[in-house]
């Protein structure tokens, strides 16, 4: 059997310009495709409109590009591939496998959120549309910074949504979708991620498609404690200085120290990366991004 070779990607929401934590997923993935001398590919996650910034898709492009994380093809934007989510969707429901939903977040609260069996007292004109979760249905992988990830996916997740009933689609369908069409083969993001994989493995057994292998990295906290996403401390990554940025991830990653060469530039930054990335030293915990950047400037002063 042939051995597929190695596709990686990135996968930003262009809802805001690429912090710290959002480059360290650009950077592990990068490195991890190099390493296996494979693509590393780039998909802009514009289906969800009410939260995009103008403009921003653009921005997060040209970040990249300052940081010498150059995507092999051509660039895949999610609002352009409706099609191929509403042909998943159909076969799902030709199948059985998921079904429409007329209740409402109010009236899942008291679950939690989690949808088991319908409590809806009318339809309603947008009903969602949700994958059918089994009873007692468990996924478990293998993830390469993890390890052993076990998930009751109808206790935790339930029957979870693949359109929502504004007739945006769901992160997990589309993910699943695009992940496939384009061959990704390794998926090596943040791991606030983590716990919506036995969900998207769910949707790849449904619709006959392959699973990828599972990186996830750590996660780097704002003062408040919360992951650089929603917290005042995730502001944009400083263009006119990539290896400064990118030497500090390195830490984060849990890497060994560099070479003052490998620091004159951001090709012999990048070159000697990718020459000594160990995944097995990445650590597991999240990192509060001022312990991060504290390393990183005693270390340039030691």
């Amino acid at each position: 059997m042939l051995i597929p070779r190695y596709q990686g990607r990135f996968a930003p929401s262009p809802s805001g310009p690429l912090h710290a934590g959002s480059m360290l997923a650009a950077l592990g993935s990068w490195l991890l495709a190099r390493q296996a001398g494979g693509s590393w590919r780039v998909r802009i996650e514009d289906i969800d409109p009410p939260r995009e910034i103008a403009g921003m898709a653009a921005a997060q492009l040209a970040t990249l590009d300052a940081f010498g994380l150059h995507p092999d093809g051509a660039v895949v934007y999610q609002s352009q591939r409706h099609r191929r989510y509403q042909q998943a969707l159909d076969t799902l429901l030709a199948q059985g496998l998921a079904f429409e939903c007329h209740c409402s977040r109010r009236a899942l609260a008291a679950t939690g959120g989690i949808h088991r069996h319908c409590v809806a007292t009318r339809k309603r004109p947008d009903p969602a549309i949700r994958l059918r979760v089994a009873d007692g249905c468990q996924v478990a992988f293998d993830d390469a910074v993890h390890g052993r990830i076990v998930q009751r996916v109808d206790v935790e997740a339930g029957d979870f949504v693949l359109r929502r009933s504004d007739g945006l689609w769901a992160y997990q369908l589309a993910v699943v979708v695009d992940d496939a069409a384009q061959g990704i083969t390794d998926v090596v993001r943040g791991a606030d991620l983590l716990d919506s994989t036995p969900r998207q493995m769910l949707l790849q057994q449904a619709l006959g498609l392959p699973a990828p292998a599972y990186a996830h990295l750590p996660l780097l906290l704002g003062e408040d404690g919360r992951k650089l996403s929603k917290s005042a401390a995730a502001l944009p990554v400083d263009r006119q200085h990539p290896v400064r940025v990118l030497a500090m991830l390195w830490a984060c990653l849990g890497q060994a120290a560099l070479p003052q060469e490998a620091l004159r530039s951001l090709p012999h930054f990048l070159e000697a990366t990718v020459a000594g990335f160990r995944l097995a030293d990445v650590p597991v915990q999240a990192i509060p991004l001022s312990a991060a950047l504290h390393n990183t400037n005693s270390a340039r002063h030691a």
